[in-house]
């Protein structure tokens, strides 16, 4: 079975105000799969939790590595230049603070970047070389 990733939980200081948050930016949380202090929403082919940070890091026994955020991006791949423009002012609206605005990219596409409320960096970006399955998942060249 080839390597996969089924899962990116978010350590947050508050799941009510984060889902909030994320659902502001088209994300749909699973109301039977969810719990007050957890929150699963679909994000492609992959699920999208969001945990309270202290209960995070004591269930990863973590406490002497997670001093701040880690340096992860968490990206969106969107199929026009203009569904990025949208997603960053959504983002914005939302209450995402921009960290750069869309542009051209030095590798020949078109990203942004923003972070939610509790500082995880999204990276919202358009490939012109890569392609999205009808779900907007990556389609990888082989």
């Amino acid at each position: 079975m080839p390597a996969s990733v089924s899962l990116i939980t978010l350590g947050v200081a508050d799941v009510a105000r984060a889902t909030r948050f994320y659902e502001a930016l088209g994300f749909v949380t699973s109301k039977r799969a969810s719990q007050e202090d957890v929150t699963f929403m679909r994000a492609g082919s992959v699920v999208l939790a969001l945990w309270g940070r202290q209960a995070q890091l004591k269930d990863a026994c973590a406490e002497d590595i997670w001093t701040g955020n880690g340096g992860m991006v968490v990206a969106r791949n969107l199929v026009s230049e203009a569904d990025v423009d949208t997603a960053m002012a959504q983002a914005e609206a939302a209450g995402a603070r921009v960290l750069k605005p869309a542009a051209k990219a030095f590798w020949g596409g078109y990203n942004g970047y923003f972070a939610d409320p509790d500082g995880h960096v999204w990276e919202v970006a358009f490939n012109p070389f890569w392609q999205l399955d009808e779900d907007g998942c990556v389609k990888l060249p082989e």
